[in-house]
């Protein structure tokens, strides 16, 4: 499902280079459930945003569902990420203006559903994360936890191949994240391929397998 070879990231600021991924190797298979983990500094975000499409390396191959990233137009990046993909990001990233069943709609229509269609997937997406009763929320009628568990919504909502988390429980407290966890937990038993960055071991401990980085390389 998921294959990076000898990835490199570097950036440049003027004469100053910093090696962020030094020759990263990995697969995934289909279903897996993988925590990305490692100190602050280790590359974690880098190598999920390289994985995911959101990032280009520097150098190296990067293959997913069979496809070569490097043989792809930034047009065929952007409606395989749409298509293929889903995001959770540690901040929500939901549009404040639309309610909770609108911000799962909107990728939706743009992957062509019809309002209807996209309309019963978005609601099904948000009772799945235990938010039936918040369809007509805004984000800011919300906790925190309630919004993560929006924003899975969201990203789970047009059954994804592959859903990326980057720090999805950051920001919640406790309880909050032991919810997000159960809901990851309950996905990947549904068959869901999962790529996780996390910093916090009992979260890493959830996943199937977990991928250690130490100054840009899995260790």
């Amino acid at each position: 499902m998921i294959e990076a070879r000898n990835l490199t990231k570097t950036y440049k600021n003027g004469d100053i280079e910093t090696h962020v991924l030094k020759g990263v190797s990995f697969k995934a298979d289909q279903g897996e459930f993988l925590a990305i983990m490692g100190r602050s500094g280790a590359g974690k975000s880098t190598f999920l945003y390289q994985l995911s499409l959101l990032d280009q390396p520097t150098t190296g191959e990067i293959i997913l569902n069979g496809r070569h990233a490097q043989n792809m137009s930034e047009k065929e990046k952007m409606r395989f990420r749409l298509n293929t993909f889903g995001y959770v990001f540690q901040d929500y990233a939901l549009l404040p203006d639309l309610t909770a069943l609108e911000n799962v709609v909107v990728p939706l229509l743009m992957q062509g559903e019809q309002i209807k269609s996209a309309e019963r997937k978005a609601a099904k997406a948000l009772e799945r994360v235990g938010l039936g009763h918040r369809l007509n929320n805004l984000p800011s009628q919300m906790s925190g936890g309630e919004q993560q568990r929006a924003s899975i919504a969201r990203a789970i909502a047009h059954d994804p191949k592959i859903l990326f988390a980057d720090e999805p429980t950051a920001n919640l407290d406790r309880e909050s994240s032991e919810r997000v966890m159960e809901i990851f937990k309950e996905l990947h038993k549904a068959g869901q391929t999962i790529v996780m960055v996390t910093h916090e071991e009992e979260y890493g401990r959830m996943a199937e397998k977990i991928v250690r980085l130490d100054d840009g390389k899995i260790v």
